[in-house]
């Protein structure tokens, strides 16, 4: 607004020569000042806004690649040594989570959890978010994982989940135009706390608390420079929500209106038996312009969490009512209302559930923490997100991947009704092989999967009759990916393979990227974006 109205009084004493000259200068301005703005072809979240769907409308996209050639490679970036979170791409930047293990910053080393911004035309480190690990106990915030969560994206703001399990709201220009408020600490959060050098030691049932950065005058403070994140706002999860983190922070932040929803990655203690937090929320919504906590789940979840919460939310309108649906740690699938009255001041609402579906109702429901590392039988889990698509959802969980029974499955359920909807609104249920991690994609009748025993699956989306299943060469933790009518995903073997999106298995690419992979691959304008645990790389036709 400021740009156009100097435009206007400007232009007003100039001959018809330069006004055009003007016109076309103040123009230019004001693209720049607002080409941070989402472009129709980004990918701002982890997956289709709402329905996490992982399916892209990009065209022209590449069939093949190799990166020893070069061959369809845009560029290449070195990230840290380990990297789990998925590549989000908005208004010229690529955003991405990974660890400390090859510091950008001299004065940061040390284990910490890092969210780099690259420049989406080049490749180049625009700014990073440095996180110290958290210290009371390894299995708060497990050594080397770095920042798992992918980012969410609007406007000019980034919203992500830190390694310390606190939710951030950043600067899309980090600290390149100055540090904005109201969070001024910057440099008091990235510094190490006393003691950072040396990995805390888990002892099995001490009675650990959940430690805050120490205060500023009890270290020296780092002073933020250009190539740091400027915090807009931070809310901490483990001091003001009450939670428990464990293994690490993982959540795909969902936007709605000023709202955020967010899973809170609580989960057992440092013995996978006990729950320190049984009153944590295992779903919260934030104010997504200040921060401030609006409401929560009251279900009951934490006790029942069999390891932890990593599960995020989707939201589709079902019978013209919105709906945000919810994998809890329990192995239970919940429906809520969206929040639709703002509680006062100090007050934290609650969230009205709609119906919940047991996704393993044989499961064990009682002293559920001594079927930990029973193969066999145990209670289920799910680490994917729920995907509506075609009227229907569509999650796949089972047995955890580190502790739980070998069984999984891929379920379709119709979400409509209200109450327990358990006996009566399955679709149909298709077994996988040994334990699931992915988001299932949703293209054209047909859904696609992967395991973590080396399978992938394409579905028939009405019905769960398996198409046709491929045995690859690593375990899957990545997503599959659809666009341009292929589907794209990456093996923690290395291996990264590109199939034609149809019921008749057709093989477009097999190529080694020399490391595990472990996030999903992500298309946005014209570009693939694919990331291993220790570099990432666009990849486009030429």
């Amino acid at each position: 607004m400021v740009v156009s109205l100097t435009m206007q009084s400007q232009s007003r004493s100039m001959n018809e020569s330069s006004a055009g000259r003007s016109a076309a200068f103040y123009s230019t301005l004001l693209v720049a000042t607002f080409s941070i703005l989402a472009r129709a072809g980004d990918q701002p979240q982890w997956g289709q806004a709402w329905t996490r769907n992982q399916v892209s409308s990009e065209t022209n996209l590449p069939a093949t690649f190799d990166i020893d050639s070069g061959k369809n490679i845009k560029w290449h970036a070195e990230l840290g040594t380990e990297s789990y979170s998925t590549p989000i791409v908005a208004g010229g930047r690529v955003y991405i989570g990974t660890n400390n293990n090859k510091p950008r910053d001299p004065r940061g080393r040390g284990d910490c959890g890092v969210m780099m911004c690259f420049d989406e035309a080049t490749g180049k480190l625009l700014w990073q978010l440095v996180v110290p690990k958290r210290h009371e106990d390894p299995y708060m915030d497990w050594p080397n994982t770095g920042m798992p969560s992918p980012a969410t994206v609007e406007g000019d703001r980034v919203y992500t989940t830190s390694n310390r399990g606190e939710v951030v709201c950043l600067d899309a220009k980090g600290m390149a135009d100055g540090n904005d408020g109201p969070f001024k600490d910057e440099g008091w959060h990235m510094t190490p706390p006393p003691g950072a050098d040396k990995p805390p030691k888990a002892v099995a049932g001490a009675d650990i608390k959940p430690q805050p950065l120490p205060p500023k005058d009890g270290r020296k403070i780092m002073e933020p420079g250009p190539l740091d994140a400027d915090i807009i706002w931070l809310f901490d999860m483990v001091a003001d929500a009450g939670i428990w983190p464990h293994d690490g922070a993982h959540s795909s932040i969902m936007i709605y209106g000023d709202q955020l929803y967010l899973n809170t990655a609580t989960g057992v203690d440092n013995t996978h038996r006990g729950i320190r937090a049984p009153d944590a929320p295992s779903i919260i919504v934030l104010d997504k312009h200040t921060g401030r906590m609006l409401a929560r789940d009251r279900e009951n979840i934490s006790p029942d969490i069999f390891h932890n919460t990593w599960s995020s939310p989707s939201m589709a309108k079902v019978n013209g009512r919105d709906l945000i649906f919810f994998c809890g740690g329990n192995g239970v699938i919940y429906a809520f209302e969206p929040l639709r009255e703002i509680p006062p001041e100090g007050k934290v609402a609650t969230l009205k559930k709609v119906w919940q579906f047991d996704f393993d109702p044989d499961a064990p429901k009682t002293d559920i923490h001594r079927y930990i590392q029973n193969r066999r039988d145990s209670p289920s889990d799910i680490f994917g997100m729920p995907v509506f698509a075609d009227g229907n959802l569509y999650v796949a969980g089972g047995g955890d991947i580190w502790w739980g029974k070998n069984q999984c499955w891929l379920k379709c359920i119709d979400p409509r009704g209200e109450g327990d909807i358990t006996g009566k609104n399955l679709i149909w249920s298709t077994p996988l092989d040994h334990h699931v991690m992915s988001t299932p994609a949703v293209y054209d009748g047909m859904v696609f999967i992967a395991d973590s025993s080396h399978f992938i699956y394409c579905m028939d989306a009405k019905t769960g009759e398996v198409f046709w299943k491929h045995e690859a060469k690593g375990e899957f933790w990545a997503s599959p990916y659809v666009a341009d009518g292929k589907m794209y995903i990456g093996s923690r073997r290395g291996d990264f393979w590109i199939f034609e999106a149809s019921k008749e298995k057709k093989v477009l690419c097999e190529t080694d990227l020399g490391g595990p992979i472990s996030g999903t691959a992500v298309a946005a304008n014209g570009t693939l974006f694919v990331a291993t645990m220790t570099d990432l790389y666009a990849i486009e036709n030429p």
